[in-house]
C-alpha cells in the first residue's frame, strides 16, 4: 500500500509541474498584430484616399532578411486613380505603390498587395521625397471592387505583371 501511494504523490507533483509548465508558457507575451485603424483614422491620416484599378507590378529588388534569412522581393505598382476621395491627384492620375514582402513566419496581415488589374479603395501616405506613395496601415485597402484575374507577383527584380485591358482602353502603359 506505501508503493502505491507514493506513486500518486509523485503523479500529483509531475502534474502540478506540466501544469506550472503550461501556465507559464500560455502566459508570455505573444507579437499581435496591432487593432486596424477605423475608417476616420485612415482618411485622417492618408495622403491620397482613391479608387485606384491597378496597372502593373514590378518587382523591383530581393533582399535577403537578416533575421529569418529568406529572400524578400520589393515592390513598384502604379496605380490609375479613378475616384478620388481625398488628396491633390485627380481622377486619372496615375501615382506609384512601394511596398517590401515580409517573412512567411511572421504572423499577420502586415503588408498590403496590390495585384494586376484589381479594382479597389485604398488610403495612401507619401513617401519620403515625395515621389511614390506607400499604405498607410495595414487595413488600408478595402476589400476589391474588382477582384484581380490572379493574386501572382512578379519574382525576379525587372520582372513585371501587366493588368489586362481594360474594353475600349487603348492608353494602358506598363511600368
Amino acid at each position: 500500500m506505501v508503493p502505491t501511494m507514493l506513486i500518486r504523490v509523485e503523479e500529483f507533483r509531475m502534474f502540478r509541474y506540466a501544469f506550472a509548465l503550461l501556465i507559464s508558457l500560455l502566459s508570455t507575451p505573444v507579437l499581435a498584430l496591432p487593432g486596424q485603424m477605423s475608417d476616420q483614422e485612415l482618411m485622417e491620416k492618408s495622403d491620397l484616399v482613391a479608387v485606384v484599378r491597378v496597372l502593373s507590378v514590378s518587382c523591383t529588388t530581393v533582399t535577403k532578411d537578416d533575421k529569418s534569412g529568406q529572400d524578400l522581393p520589393a515592390y513598384l505598382a502604379k496605380l490609375r486613380l479613378l475616384d478620388v476621395k481625398k488628396g491633390d491627384a485627380q481622377k486619372g492620375d496615375e501615382v506609384l505603390v512601394t511596398w517590401r514582402a515580409i517573412p512567411k513566419a511572421i504572423v499577420g496581415r502586415w503588408t498590403v498587395n496590390y495585384y494586376p488589374g484589381e479594382v479597389v479603395l485604398t488610403h495612401l501616405v507619401k513617401r519620403s521625397g515625395g515621389v511614390s506613395y506607400g499604405s498607410t496601415w495595414w487595413n488600408a485597402k478595402s476589400d476589391d471592387i474588382k477582384a484581380p484575374e490572379s493574386n501572382d507577383l512578379p519574382e525576379t527584380p525587372g520582372q513585371t505583371l501587366t493588368a489586362p485591358q481594360e474594353p475600349g482602353s487603348q492608353d494602358q502603359h506598363p511600368l
